[in-house]
């Protein structure tokens, strides 16, 4: 079941922060700097109307990120609160990023995540995504990868 997702407003910014802040600290170590996605801007996200969430009894659980390129639907970011975690919320939310994807008239889904995030490529792989480049970029070593979604 995909998750209900709402557009993310003002009030949801330090909540959206927090759960950045717990899902990619874990990775700091294995990377040996932040992951790309605790520097970015979520307020200005957020404003561009790029920034979903879902909730659960009133809190929010998860963040779906997606922002309109010219050829692709770039999947920016997925990140779920470590309470909610381990119960396919990550998953239904990657459905979720497709299907607005295709509602957008978009045959393509890119994304890109470091390459030390093993886990993060191999669900994309499970999903049917494939790889389509690594490259060093700002720093970090990235994988680029895309699904077809005709």
């Amino acid at each position: 079941m995909v998750p209900a997702l709402r557009l993310a407003t003002a009030v949801d910014i330090p909540a959206i922060e927090q759960i950045i802040e717990a899902a990619y600290t874990p990775y700091i170590a294995r990377i040996g700097r932040k992951p790309g996605p605790m520097l970015d801007d979520y307020a200005a996200l957020v404003h561009a109307g790029h920034v979903r969430v879902t909730t659960f009894d009133g809190d929010i659980q998860g963040i779906l990120i997606l922002i309109p390129q010219d050829d692709a639907m770039l999947l920016d970011n997925i990140a779920v609160a470590p309470a909610a975690q381990g119960r396919g919320l990550g998953r239904r939310l990657l459905q979720a990023a497709e299907a607005l994807a295709r509602e957008a008239a978009y045959r393509r889904i890119r994304l890109y995540t470091n390459e030390a995030m093993t886990e993060n490529i191999a669900l994309y792989t499970r999903g049917g995504y494939v790889e389509t480049r690594r490259v060093e970029e700002k720093g970090l070593r990235r994988v680029y990868m895309e699904k077809d979604l005709a």
